[in-house]
């Protein structure tokens, strides 16, 4: 391998680009190549595993504000007035609205939920009580300010509005409705519709606008005296995605279109397993309950709203019909999931009703006759009168979501498996393995899927580029004969270029062994910029413009080359990968105050490197990251804020290796446990041990690098308030175990992350070779290439790469991560390619 290149960063993406721009990749086609770094060995000849057509999907949950104030157009904000502090803290049944007062007219606007509400599923609606006006045009009402910072209005788009409305007064009640901006210029001509009689009945209309505005609203007025009440404030884009009513924001379901998702799987996610399990029941209705497709269903007037577990209002305006007929637009399987009873995503609680847990049952056998069943069955009906007589073809299923009570959770699944396959036996129903991508409750419940011979199971991990790096092979052991894999949710714990080449890597792993990973999607899919509660994402977007991240461009791009087999292939690794664990000792807390004491570091030959008592100062300690509380107390070093969060103090010396870390730890109060830190580089680079993590729930060794971290060892333990446990960390070399109050609790190697990786595939319908490269790492890859002597193959190979720097994050105005199209004209049986650093590159060979 050469040493590295002193080129600097933007001086190498200048360069590359420009020789892209001549239509040819970085030392490509040069008469004197260097002696290749790398050599990849093809055998066209052989067959390796078929991959799915549905290998690579898309996970569509309502985080980020992704359905409401996102993927589903509705630009209204609390149109049923149902916002409430269960929502959010600072939500109330008017929030987003604005009482607006034209000319000389007065009146009151109250939120109400009485018997003159429009249906007990949508209880609350506004009350307008009108004191009249002389002035023309006086009008006494609200205006609706959209999400965040106002409704996006363009100039000659024209917008539906829709109204559920109902007067005491005999003559009727005009209502006045127009578009504007926050200072109040008008947008678009007045409509008016005259409302007549006291019964709830909808009102429609268009507004084409007339001018273009980022801080748009819906302003509803009344005029004259007495009551008007109002429902379902309603204002839809009529450009929606395929023209769909109760559609979708057309710019983010092309981008999802664009990845050409094998299959769509939704709604959740968190929101499937946590909160109540029960059904939405008037007047005393939970509000924050797991998802319920039943709720979703029917007309929009009467579906119900939820708290969403992400911590906003959810209207289900977007529901099961509409997941539905969304992947059928883009040519998706779809995927539902369906609550367990058994709480995931931090939470730990089972069903133990087992009218609850049939009525549950019973709910998701009535899932598959709504989309399966005839129009003229009891739930095939329901889909028929919403414009879908047809079936929609469900052929997979999962029940449930990141569980961490194994046994309770697969109880439950047995008895879902049961009822639905001896029902509808064409149906897959899938598993999962937890939470993460290790430890034991992972392992427990592989075990469990395994003995079931469960068909598939859902895995989820989310962890630092690193681990996606070295985990490459981490689907080569798994039993062929044992269930298929879905890894549903994962991604690299942020949005620069650097995360998306740890994905690309990673993937060549899934393809090689497509035998077994049968589908996979990054997740999760949509953040709003204004609303995000979880990053990395892979679609972002404002109320105005969408883009996709360095990461979409990745998951594209595999999706639109993925091939129909995995053509066997090997290539060499990179030399000198790989080092000794070495760094300081920390000590640290997580929302939690404990107490340490008794601190010792000896090397593995016996030398004491650090013993601390408390007895005196902490001269030998200083902070790594955060603050915390920090003092001596009682002779033991305690941290005693239980709001402070990542606060470590370090002590000890960068260099150490082949030691013994000793301490005592106690947690005093707070909602987890202790973190013993070691191999500390600095702030963001070292191994802790989180004892007690994730509120309480398991404990887990993360790497941490660059701020990032990964899970390379994690069990269910958890940890006692007021108890003192000894711990001790052996570093010897690479390896590291952990002993927990003298027995020992785990054991790891470090990773070595291999940034060469490749997989090659062939496209049956062109009959191409697709080799598929990523070079994650600073210098060039020159690559011999050898497809065998009998390979027939064409001269030239079209190329698609990405690449840039690895800090790059592509924004609304900005895409440096964007795929750069070229030809090589140098293919031959053997040939040799320049792959350039930070890249991605898909070279598509034509066979004869």
């Amino acid at each position: 391998m050469r040493g590295p290149r002193t080129l600097p960063a933007t001086a190498l993406i200048l360069a590359t680009a420009a020789t892209l721009a001549a239509g040819a990749l970085p030392g490509a086609g040069a008469s004197a190549a260097p002696a290749p770094d790398y050599t990849i060995t093809v055998d066209p000849r052989r067959a390796g595993p078929e991959i799915s057509d549905t290998m690579y999907g898309v996970f569509l949950e309502d985080i980020n504000f992704a359905a409401d104030g996102g993927l589903y157009a509705e630009l209204v904000r609390n149109r049923s007035f149902e916002f409430g502090p269960r929502d959010h803290a600072s939500y109330t049944p008017l929030t987003a609205w604005s009482e607006v007062a034209r000319g000389d007219a007065t009146g009151s606007a109250t939120v109400v939920d009485d018997a003159a509400r429009l249906n007990e599923t949508n209880r609350q609606y506004l009350r307008l009580d009108l004191a009249g006006g002389t002035e023309p045009g006086a009008g006494y009402g609200v205006r609706n300010a959209g999400f965040f910072t106002g409704m996006e209005i363009t100039e000659g788009d024209s917008y539906d509005f829709s109204v559920w409305a109902r007067t005491d007064q005999p003559q009727g009640t005009e209502l006045t409705v127009t578009l504007d901006t926050a200072a109040g210029t008008p947008l678009a001509a007045e409509l008016t519709r005259a409302v007549r009689g006291d019964t709830w009945t909808k009102y429609t209309g268009t507004l084409t606008a007339t001018a273009s505005a980022p801080d748009g609203g819906l302003t509803v007025t009344a005029a004259g005296g007495g009551t008007v009440r109002l429902d379902m404030v309603s204002l839809f884009p009529q450009d929606t995605f395929r023209g769909r009513e109760n559609g979708l924001r057309r710019d983010l379901a092309e981008r999802i279109a664009a990845l050409e998702p094998g299959f769509l799987r939704f709604p959740g996610g968190c929101l499937v397993n946590t909160g109540s399990h029960e059904a939405y029941q008037a007047p005393n209705w939970p509000r924050e309950r797991s998802y319920q497709w039943k709720e979703t269903v029917g007309p929009v007037e009467e579906r119900a709203v939820n708290h969403n577990f992400w911590g906003y209002n959810q209207s289900y305006g977007l529901g099961y019909f509409e997941y539905f007929q969304f992947a059928e637009d883009v040519g998706a399987m779809p995927l539902p999931v369906v609550p367990a009873l058994v709480t995931g995503c931090g939470e730990n609680r089972a069903t133990d009703d087992p009218e609850l847990l049939a009525r549950h049952i019973q709910d998701t056998l009535d899932l598959v006759e709504f989309a399966n069943g005839p129009a003229d069955s009891p739930w095939g009906s329901v889909r028929a009168e919403m414009g879908h007589p047809e079936p929609f073809g469900l052929t997979h299923l999962a029940v449930g979501n990141e569980e961490n009570l194994p046994e309770e959770y697969f109880e439950n699944f047995l008895a879902f498996r049961a009822a639905i396959e001896a029902e509808y036996p064409e149906i897959t129903v899938i598993g999962n393995s937890g939470p993460s991508a290790g430890g034991t409750t992972f392992d427990r419940l592989w075990d469990l899927n395994r003995e079931a011979d469960v068909a598939m199971v859902d895995e989820h991990y989310y962890m630092a580029p690193n681990w996606f790096l070295s985990n490459n092979e981490r689907y080569d052991s798994y039993d062929r004969a044992g269930p298929d894999v879905f890894l549903g949710e994962y991604a690299s714990r942020d949005n620069r270029f650097a995360n998306a080449l740890a994905e690309a890597a990673y993937m060549t792993g899934l393809e090689r062994n497509a035998d077994v990973v049968r589908l996979a999607s990054y997740a999760p899919l949509l953040a709003h910029t204004q609303g995000t509660q979880w990053r990395p994402d892979l679609i972002w977007f404002d109320n105005d413009a969408s883009w996709g991240s360095a990461s979409y461009e990745v998951q594209r791009l595999f999706a639109t080359n993925t091939g129909d087999r995995v053509v066997p292939s090997r290539a060499t690794t990179t030399p000198g990968l790989g080092g000794d664990v070495d760094g300081a000792v920390g000590l640290a807390t997580w929302a939690t105050s404990a107490a340490y004491d008794d601190v010792t570091v000896t090397s593995a030959d016996g030398e004491t490197l650090l013993t601390d008592d408390f007895s005196g100062g902490l001269d030998q300690w200083s902070p790594s990251t955060g603050a915390g509380t920090w003092s001596l107390a009682d002779g033991a070093l305690v941290q005693a804020d239980t709001t402070s969060t990542d606060n470590m103090l370090v002590a000890g010396d960068r260099d150490w290796v082949n030691y013994d870390l000793e301490v005592t730890a106690t947690k005093r109060s707070g909602s987890e446990g202790f973190l013993i830190g070691f191999g500390v580089q600095g702030t963001g680079d070292y191994y802790w041990w989180n004892l007690g993590g994730w509120g309480n729930t398991r404990s887990a060794v993360e790497q941490a690098v660059g701020g990032a971290k990964s899970e390379l060892v994690s069990d269910g333990t958890t940890i006692e308030t007021g108890r003192a446990y000894d711990i001790r960390v052996q570093v010897r070399g690479r390896e590291v175990t952990l002993f927990l109050d003298g027995e020992e609790w785990g054991s790891f190697t470090e990773p070595t992350p291999e940034p060469f990786r490749q997989v090659v595939t062939r496209d049956a319908e062109t009959g191409e070779l697709i080799i598929k490269v990523v070079n994650a790492q600073a210098e060039e890859a020159v690559t011999a290439i050898d497809l065998g002597r009998r390979a027939n193959v064409g001269r030239t190979a079209h190329v698609t790469t990405l690449t840039g720097d690895p800090e790059a994050v592509n924004g609304e105005t900005e895409r440096p991560i964007a795929p750069r199209e070229s030809t090589f004209r140098g293919v031959d049986h053997r040939f040799t390619y320049t792959f350039p650093p930070h890249s991605v590159t898909f070279l598509r060979v034509p066979t004869r």
